[in-house]
């Protein structure tokens, strides 16, 4: 069975949550802010985290943080409409996706099995084994490494996953929706602001210069490749 924390200081959300996912098989771990978040998947074995943002004590995006030190955990933040800032924040500092409040459940479901689906089929290593090069960027899929240009990247595991396809198909553009589906399999759903984040975060720390990228090109109205210098 598998374990989902779910952290919010409204009790009801944790509530109609829990009845959500229990009813889907999982076992539901509830929290009530981001410290107990942290001190939870530090101590236990947990699948994946859905976590509010404006909680007291520590905040969702802090604990983001926090937790991505220790942790590769699937993380979905649970966001108002109101929050756009905040969302596209917890992106960038390793959120891997968004579920705007009121959320409708059987979207809240399926984003829930598509990420833990993920995360239990690279836990298994089920993944293809070799390296790929394109100019300065080596990536090793069977150490899950990237280097640029001889130096270490430190890549979230959407990063990698945005920069794996890409490389394995360069000078191919892929839309944001066919990245959804491909990186995060699952329907896309409004996706557009969550994949640019991820790219921009991924340029960030492959390209130079990110206003002036050399390998992750944007095509405008089409979507985004990767070419060699």
């Amino acid at each position: 069975m598998y374990k989902v924390l779910v952290c919010d200081d409204e009790k009801d959300i944790v509530s109609a949550i829990s009845i959500y996912l229990t009813s889907d098989g999982y076992e539901v771990i509830p929290a009530r802010n981001g410290l107990e978040a942290l001190d939870i998947v530090k101590h236990n074995d947990v699948q994946l985290v859905l976590m509010d943002i404006m909680m007291p004590v520590m905040d969702g995006i802090e604990a983001m943080v926090e937790i991505r030190k220790i942790s590769n955990v699937p993380v979905i933040l649970l966001t108002a409409k109101s929050e756009d800032t905040d969302k596209v924040l917890g992106l960038t500092v390793g959120a891997d996706d968004y579920v705007t409040k009121p959320f409708n459940p059987v979207e809240l479901q399926a984003r829930v099995k598509s990420q833990i689906r993920r995360y239990m089929l690279l836990g298994a290593g089920n993944t293809s084994v070799g390296k790929l090069v394109i100019g300065g960027i080596e990536l090793d899929d069977k150490s899950k490494t990237v280097t640029v240009d001889g130096e270490a990247a430190n890549l979230t595991r959407t990063e990698y996953d945005i920069l794996k396809l890409l490389m394995e198909h360069p000078g191919e553009v892929y839309s944001p929706n066919q990245i959804y589906s491909k990186v995060w399999k699952d329907e896309p759903y409004g996706t557009e602001n969550t994949v640019a984040v991820h790219i921009r975060h991924l340029r960030e720390k492959v390209e130079i210069n990110p206003a002036e990228p050399r390998y992750l090109k944007v095509i405008w109205g089409r979507g985004y490749k990767i070419d060699a210098e």
